[in-house]
């Protein structure tokens, strides 16, 4: 220690020091200078509007002489252009049967399914990419298939699923899933929040079924509560097409090679989905239809049969006592009327009534089996009343016949236990001749046993038709009271010539007559002269309004036929607010102040004049901007896949009245008028 300081003994040559000292010196300042540098990139990274640093080095290659441009990082970069990272695609490997599971759940749907399904979970084999599908009410039912699933592989494959690689859907990760799959052994490997790329067999997959489905379902026209079908029908279809990930072999090919003896696998041969088809009835009566019109839904897991749904009973039957219409969709379109899918998607088909007879259930098909085929007037299997109890013409009276005798009136019919009009069907095994010395039996008139007749009749599955029945005659016939003879001439013509023309229900009825022809004719020249729309490209987002005809008969006072109108109407109800319409009050006038204004004008000796305006609502102008398919009856080739942008507003839309009202509102004020 030497005057407060330690002297260090240094075994170091002082010149070795010295060179340690320099070096140390001349390190840290190229460190400095590097760092220079870099926070040069950095500034000019800022100044630039933080590009990326490739381009930085393109203008200054010299601050990137020992560093290389992918060395640096902003976070500024990070927080304003990260995006998600790439997902090569993997190649298929094979291994062996049932060693991976994919799966995936697909729903809710906005329709339920005709079981009252919602949803359906798919499994795929990663080795055969053989799927099976299962349609659920809940998705808490997944656990339970799953588990039926497992046991299923056991028992036909004897071998065991050793990986189960699903999405990140909270109802794989259960309690009682994730203790099967510890008990069993089974790895379950999820995919990320958000990263459905990770389960891109099992996504691909649905997405393959979809796409299937929608085009079996529009070839077809079938209704939405058919979607569950669509997609079982969907998996067969696709677990016995070429694969193009198995070398164009069968999904069925690969796992048979696999399992030469398994009889898992159905061979029914494919149908058109949704066609028509006759199914071969075994229990009726021996003049009953000998097959039911039915449409084709699939081909069944358990039994080897078609499966055929009978819309009236809204039953499912499966058998190979089939013959296929593939060629006739249960569903026909009709492009020419501009009806589109959705009109036949919420269908509720109308079930006909079935009467209990014995121990076999006896059905009344009443009118058509399906929306447009009607059967032959003989399909009938329920016994009909005695021909003594009324005429065909007593219960359709003709013109004739209504003036010359009294007029069968309908009288109220009582509560059970009290009168009741329908007469008594009779069974089958009785004569449907009555005795000549019978008469007609009716259920609380008045006979010389009625006293005698039971009247407790339970008739609530009995048929309006059959619980009306026949009329009984009052004894103040409405003829007495209102009759054609009491008519004037003129109005008795009119009456009479009122139905002479029938009002077509249908465009393709309509065109074949030379008058509603003009009508529609007048009607679209009409349109044009208002220039009520353009012809134009529908822009993207934006959707189209239907339209369809209406027809009517105008009638002189005579009764004879002053003119034929057709109308143009737009189908307001597919309009969505906010979108293709706004606001759609117009103010009306009441009734008070009209007759405010009569009593005025009747006071004040003012002169009255009555305006009508034709198609008052032609002549409203749009603010908004609404689109309409072409009118059914107009298309050509010019006008493929073009629609009408309204100008004008139309009978049908919401705002029609209200665009009117502004027009006429506008109008009359520049008359001077003001609105009070």
């Amino acid at each position: 220690m030497c005057s407060g300081l330690y002297l260090l003994k240094s075994e170091i040559p002082l010149r070795q020091t010295q060179n340690r000292s320099y070096v140390s010196s001349k390190g840290q300042s190229a460190l400095n200078f590097h760092v220079n540098k870099d926070n040069e990139v950095l500034l000019w990274h800022y100044h630039l509007g933080h590009p990326n640093f490739m381009y930085v080095e393109r203008l200054f290659p010299s601050f990137f002489s020992n560093k290389s441009s992918q060395s640096f990082k902003c976070e500024i970069c990070q927080l304003s252009k990260h995006v998600r990272s790439s997902y090569p695609t993997i190649s298929y490997k094979p291994s062996h049967p049932f060693a991976m599971i994919h799966s995936d759940v697909w729903g809710p749907s906005q329709v339920h399914n005709i079981t009252g399904t919602r949803w359906f979970v798919s499994f795929v084999d990663d080795h055969t990419r053989l799927t099976w599908l299962f349609l659920m009410k809940e998705k808490s039912e997944i656990s339970q298939i799953f588990q039926n699933f497992h046991a299923m592989i056991q028992t036909q494959f004897q071998t065991k699923i050793q990986i189960l690689k699903t999405d990140n859907t909270k109802e794989y990760f259960n309690s009682s899933l994730n203790t099967y799959c510890l008990n069993q052994g089974i790895i379950h490997i999820s995919s990320c929040v958000n990263t459905p790329q990770q389960n891109g067999v099992a996504e691909r997959k649905n997405r393959h079924l979809l796409e299937v489905a929608r085009s079996l379902m529009l070839s077809t026209h079938m209704p939405k509560q058919f979607w569950g079908e669509v997609v079982l029908t969907t998996t067969y279809l696709i677990n016995r097409m070429p694969s193009r990930v198995l070398n164009f072999r069968t999904p069925s090919q690969v796992l048979l090679q696999a399992f030469p003896h398994t009889k898992l696998l159905s061979s029914l041969d494919p149908k058109v989905f949704g066609c028509s088809l006759f199914v071969h009835i075994h229990y009726r009566g021996k003049l009953d239809p000998t097959s039911l019109k039915c449409i084709f839904i699939g081909y069944s897991p358990h039994q080897k049969g078609y499966k055929c749904y009978f819309p009236v009973f809204k039953k499912v039957y499966t058998s190979m006592d089939v013959t296929f219409f593939e060629h006739q969709a249960y569903y026909p379109k009709s492009d020419l009327q501009g009806a589109t899918m959705r009109e036949y998607q919420n269908w509720d088909i109308q079930s006909d009534h079935v009467i209990n007879s014995g121990d076999n259930q006896q059905s009344l098909v009443q009118s058509h089996l399906s929306p447009y085929t009607t059967p032959p007037a003989s399909i009938q299997s329920v016994p009909t009343p005695p021909a003594s109890v009324q005429s065909p013409d007593q219960i359709h009276p003709s013109p004739k016949q209504i003036t010359n005798h009294e007029l069968l009136t309908y009288s109220r019919r009582k509560k059970l236990g009290k009168e009741i009009e329908h007469t008594i069907p009779l069974a089958h095994d009785q004569d449907l001749e009555p005795s000549p010395d019978s008469a007609p039996i009716y259920l609380g008139m008045e006979t010389s046993n009625s006293e005698n007749t039971a009247s407790v009749i339970d008739d609530s599955n009995i048929p309006i038709a059959l619980r009306k029945g026949v009329k009984s005659c009052t004894s103040h016939p409405i003829s007495k009271f209102v009759s054609y003879e009491k008519l004037s001439p003129t109005y008795h013509a009119f009456v009479s010539a009122i139905d002479s023309v029938q009002i077509p229900k249908s465009i393709e009825e309509a065109l074949k007559d030379s008058g509603w022809r003009k009508a529609m004719s007048d009607e679209i020249s009409a349109l044009n002269k208002n220039r009520t729309w353009e012809i134009s490209e529908l822009p993207p987002g934006k959707k189209p309004v239907g339209c369809k005809w209406l027809f009517t008969i105008k009638h002189k006072a005579d009764g004879s036929i002053e003119r034929l109108k057709a109308r143009l109407v737009a189908k307001g109800f597919t309009q969505s607010y906010g979108i293709d319409y706004q606001e759609t009050f117009a103010p009306v006038a009441k009734l008070n102040t009209i007759r405010v204004l009569l009593s005025l004008a009747a006071n004040q000796d003012w002169p009255l004049h009555q305006l009508d305006i034709k198609n008052a609502f032609l002549n409203g102008d749009f603010e908004e901007e609404v689109y309409m398919e072409i009118p059914p009856g107009l298309e050509t080739s010019s006008n493929v896949n073009r629609v009408c942008r309204l100008k004008k507003s139309l009978y049908g839309l919401k705002q029609s009245s209200r665009a009117w009202f502004d027009r006429f509102t506008k109008t009359v004020a520049q008359y001077g008028y003001s609105q009070c």
